[in-house]
């Protein structure tokens, strides 16, 4: 490597009075994550959840999506196999995503203190892009590699095991590492630094040690569960247990006007959707209720790695939101899906630009988007 400057791996976090509040959208192109648990630019958001559920899919879906917005990437692997890595960085290069991405690797046969480092020193790299200005995302997978890892080398120094043997610090671990990520203010150039840790749990338990902690220190959690990863639902967001404490104040105007009730009507539908397992008899409003809640839970799934720009976003949940899908089946959504996609790129680019850039959704707007998607859902149903 040619470096020209150099930092340490530690360093105290940037101070209050150097930051600025979280205002502008992170988009990751994950149609789920950008509407219901939206991510501004210096937030630290955790993906938390079982083994092969989609976590390490999911952020590097969030490096791709950043090919054209400027952002710059960081990818931290910590304990993973050989194997493993090669395929995650394929994956950036098949997507043109290492032109803009610093990967930064300790894998699982190296020693526990260059696996103790690693994420630091992923933090130092973007920290000297956000200090340049820039807007920088910092993927940390996963966060429990690193905490053993911390954890071997506390015993080994014969430091006092508390906790599932963990030391009393690692706690002070993450919450230093994390506590750099920020929005600094315009005096110190306005760049960002976005982190998103990823945490592996065992059968779902989110109240173990190492993930509680993230939890707390983090600005909110995409959980993902195994069962919906094995129904086929992906990416497989729990959206009951899921939440994002800052990115709604950072979300795109446009996104609140098509999609302000989606969460909770999704919420209410898979509550419904349980208690109509029972066999009760359903009245005309709640079978309609269920109706909407299937065509919801097609338009938000999304094939791996794949990423849906913001317009076709807007596109799919007007459709929805509407009522303009009610009507087609289940089976077809993901086929009328594509082709609003399609025609959406195609014929709405110029109202995508301003929405992009933080307009509100302008009568004019949403109705050349309606007139899109109603042409879509005639061609594509024959109707």
């Amino acid at each position: 490597l040619d470096a020209h400057a150099r930092l340490p791996v530690e360093r105290p976090a940037t101070p209050i009075v150097d930051r600025a509040a979280v205002t502008e959208p992170l988009q990751t192109g994950v149609k789920v994550v950008d509407t219901l648990f939206p991510i501004g630019r210096g937030q630290r958001e955790l993906i938390v959840g079982d083994r092969q559920t989609g976590k390490t899919a999911l952020a590097l879906t969030a490096i791709l999506a950043q090919r054209s917005t400027g952002v710059l990437c960081v990818y931290c692997a910590i304990g993973k196999r050989g194997a493993e890595v090669a395929r995650t960085v394929g994956s950036l290069r098949r997507g043109g995503a290492l032109d803009y991405t610093a990967v930064i690797v300790a894998p699982a046969e190296s020693e526990p203190g260059l696996k103790q480092v690693a994420p630091f020193a992923a933090m130092s790299v973007a920290e000297a892009w956000m200090e340049a200005g820039r807007d920088v995302l910092v993927i940390h997978d996963d966060l429990i590699q690193h905490a053993r890892a911390h954890r071997e080398v506390s015993l080994l120094l014969r430091r006092p095991p508390g906790r599932e043997a963990y030391p009393g610090d690692v706690f002070y671990l993450h919450s230093r590492l994390l506590e750099r990520a920020t929005q600094l203010s315009d005096a110190r150039g306005g760049g960002s630094l976005t982190a998103l840790p990823i945490v592996e749990t065992q059968e779902r338990d989110l109240a173990a040690y190492v993930p509680t902690n993230l939890i707390s220190i983090t600005d909110g959690q995409i959980v993902l569960a195994p069962e919906l990863f094995r129904l086929g639902q992906l990416p497989a967001v729990d959206v009951g247990l899921s939440v994002s404490r800052v990115g709604g104040k950072a979300q795109r105007p446009a996104y609140r006007a098509v999609a302000g009730g989606l969460r909770l009507d999704y919420a209410q539908f898979e509550e419904l959707e349980r208690f109509a397992r029972l066999g009760a008899e359903l009245d005309a409003s709640t079978s309609g209720t269920l109706a909407r809640g299937e065509r919801v839970r097609e338009v938000l799934k999304q094939g791996d790695l794949e990423v849906v720009p913001v317009i076709e976003q807007i596109a799919v949940l007007l459709a929805t939101n509407e009522g303009l899908l009610d009507g087609v089946p289940v089976e077809r959504i993901a086929e009328v899906e594509r082709a609003i996609r399609e025609q959406a790129s195609l014929g709405l680019a110029d109202v995508g630009a301003r929405i992009e850039s933080g307009e509100r959704l302008s009568d004019d707007d949403t109705e050349a988007v309606r007139a899109v998607v109603r042409s879509a859902v005639g061609k594509a149903t024959g109707a």
